[in-house]
């Protein structure tokens, strides 16, 4: 089947649908019919089953192949990128733009989300065209979870009014979606100021950094300044108050260790729960103006050091975006591989679901080399007896830890609630 002809109409090289072959033989049929028969009946089924035949044959230049569209995600109209929290769903609208004048009944449209792990989610819905051939589909994904997402080939697939044919259009929207970990805001770390202001100090927060008195600058006046604060000279250049703006001390840096060894996890949720809480710290570091850096080890290992910005916190959430629990090395083997880098005195927190001799080891390691450990125990489930001992063995060791089941808790339990230390 690959004579000029056929060439000539597009049709050469593929495998035709049964029906063109059946319309076929109907049109052969029809012919002979009038000619070895003849007559007004054999004369008008030929007629007819010509005219549907050009009717059908002709619907493949329907424009459907040549469809142009976009792709509107939630409140963007034109974002190549769309960033949400996990949890939350996409809404989505599809236009389509459909060239030429051969009537279209309806168009089915399909549309693809891709996970970075090979997960596909499918949508499918129908429109119908308005007499200037346009048309717009709008649906809603489920909750993503946290992770990479590209969107597919949009396809789009028309019949005519009998439904013997049927024909596809592609379409190319590349449209790029970040789903970033769930997190919760994080009112007080009150433990973690108090140990950096001393183990004798008792004061129930530390709502901001003390100052030095090496001048950073100026900024505008506060009611309750005191005297000493104002700064004469600007105020007497601008017209309006101007105090001192003091540098601040610098606070110890802080280290969060993510562990990604997939034997340590029961299930995708809780390795989500670690994710979480190590992304709340981070944000909330963010703030607070505090130097956090993450430590991420699995297939691939990840350090970035402890620093304060917009641009630090970008990098490291983008990172947890598209970590998976792929690791195998244990924990103290982890840190003894990194302690190089973690200055004496640094504040180093453990976000792991393991417990006993092999967290203690880590913890026992940390503290000999005068960095202080903390450990963030992640489980969903856990007998009451089975817990109490482990907490007894952490408090025995005079070590900072909090049990972390439900992410909606973190804030309490960092505010003093439910910690064991």
């Amino acid at each position: 089947m690959n004579h000029p002809l056929m060439r000539r109409l597009g049709l050469s090289g593929r495998r035709y649908p049964a029906a063109l072959w059946y319309l076929t033989v109907c049109l052969i049929a029809s012919l002979l019919f009038v000619i070895f028969q003849g007559g007004k009946l054999a004369t008008m089924l030929l007629g007819s089953v010509t005219v549907l035949s050009i009717y059908l044959v002709l619907g493949n230049w329907s424009g459907i192949k040549r469809t142009l569209g976009e792709r509107a995600l939630g409140s963007c109209e034109e974002a190549a990128e769309t960033q949400l929290d996990a949890g939350q769903p996409l809404e989505v609208r599809i236009r389509l733009q459909i060239p030429g004048i051969w009537p279209i009944p309806y168009v089915v449209v399909r549309d693809r989300l891709l996970r970075q792990n090979g997960e596909e989610i499918g949508f499918e819905g129908s429109l119908v065209p308005d007499w200037k051939r346009r048309g717009e589909w709008t649906y809603s994904t489920p909750p993503l979870r946290r992770g990479f997402y590209r969107f597919g080939t949009t396809e789009c697939v028309t019949e005519d009014i009998f439904g013997f044919f049927q024909h596809k259009g592609r379409l190319q929207l590349q449209q790029q979606v970040v789903v970033y970990p769930q997190t919760v805001m994080i009112k007080e770390w009150l433990q973690f100021h108090q140990m950096i202001k001393g183990l004798q100090h008792h004061s129930t927060t530390t709502r901001a950094q003390r100052e030095t008195t090496q001048i950073n600058g100026v900024r505008e006046y506060i009611y309750g300044d005191r005297i000493s604060r104002i700064h004469w000279n600007a105020t007497a250049k601008t017209g309006t108050w101007k105090s001192k703006e003091f540098e601040r001390e610098s606070l110890p840096k802080t280290i969060v260790l993510l562990d990604r060894t997939a034997a340590a996890y029961r299930d995708a949720a809780e390795f989500e729960l670690a994710v979480s809480t190590a992304a709340s710290l981070l944000r909330y570091g963010s703030s607070r103006q505090l130097a956090l850096g993450l430590l991420s080890v699995g297939r691939e290992l990840a350090f970035f050091e402890p620093k304060v910005g917009h641009k630090h916190l970008k990098e490291t959430m983008n990172h947890l975006v598209g970590v998976e629990a792929d690791g195998h090395r244990s924990l103290l083997q982890i840190i003894r591989d990194r302690t190089r880098d973690i200055p004496s005195g640094s504040f180093f927190v453990i976000i792991s679901p393991q417990k006993g001799a092999a967290v203690l080891q880590a913890m026992n390691y940390l503290n000999q080399h005068q960095i202080n450990p903390c450990h963030f125990w992640i489980h969903s489930a856990e007998g009451e007896a089975l817990r109490e001992d482990w907490l007894k063995a952490v408090r025995a060791r005079g070590y900072l830890g909090y049990e972390v089941d439900e992410l909606a808790e973190l804030s309490s339990i960092l505010g003093g609630a439910k910690r064991y230390a």
